[in-house]
Parts: structure tokens; sequence; C-alpha cells
């Protein structure tokens, strides 16, 4: 941080989905995030229950790929990360690089460590929260003890 400045801080939450944990890529991804000047706040790896998982694609309830996204979800370890900086969701973001691993950017998670499955639902290595309000719910439902 520079001297004599202040800056609004953020969090966010960051998910590696168990594709990158079973690929050996956390450290590659929190590298990443530290190395862009975020702060980790948590980090906790674990197997998440299906009822946090619903809690947290609650927004895709009904939709076709719903079920096969919590089965993927819940298929192994996932490490759950919040991480704190200036515009620190829109700059993992972009450091995530698109959705789909195939249009990703070299340079991006994504982009550089991704590619498509012919599976039932895109394994793209990491979650991050989208806006402010996600942020909050989300790291709600992951690290309850944050926001006490």
């Amino acid at each position: 941080m520079l001297v004599g400045m202040t800056f609004e801080q953020e969090r966010t939450l960051i998910l590696v989905k168990p594709d990158g944990v079973e690929r050996g890529l956390t450290g590659e991804v929190v590298r990443r995030i530290e190395a862009k000047g975020y702060r980790l706040v948590a980090v906790e790896m674990r197997t998440a229950p299906r009822d946090l998982l619903e809690l947290h694609y609650a927004e895709h309830a009904g939709k076709s790929f719903f079920e096969p996204l919590v089965e993927f979800m819940a298929s192994g370890p996932v490490v759950a990360i919040v991480a704190q900086g200036d515009r620190v969701i829109e700059g993992f973001r972009s450091l995530a690089g698109a959705t789909d691993p195939t249009k990703a950017a070299p340079g991006t998670i994504r982009g550089d460590l991704g590619r498509a499955w012919p599976t039932a639902v895109t394994q793209n290595i990491v979650h991050g929260s989208d806006s402010p309000e996600s942020a909050e719910r989300e790291i709600g439902i992951w690290f309850p003890l944050l926001g006490e």
C-alpha cells in the first residue's frame, strides 16, 4: 500500500473447485491472488455439504444445470478463500478469466489452467463472487463467523 493513502477494502469469496483441487492447482491459484496484491483473510479446505451448496447456488435452483452443479461441487474437496483488497471482486474475476475455459484469455487462471471437459457442467477451476452483495451473502454462507 502506498504510504499516506487509504483504499476502500472489499472482500470476495473465492472457491477452488473440486477440479482445481484434484489437479493440484490450489497453490497456483493462491499464488496468483497474492501476487495481485490481495490479502487472504480466511482459507479452508473442506468437502461442502449439499445444503451449503444448495444455499450458495440458490439463485440457480430450478435451472437445468443446478443439480449437476451441486453434484460436481460436492464431488470432492474445495478450498474456500476470503480475499480482501481494493476492487478485489472485479480484480479476481478478471484474474479468473471467462467462465468458458476455452474462451478465457491467456494469462488468466482459466485461460492458462482450464480446458473444456465433456461433463454436465463447466469445470473451470475457480468461483469468484460477482458483486459486493453476492460476496457478503457467500462469505456469510461459507464463513459465518467472519460476519460477527
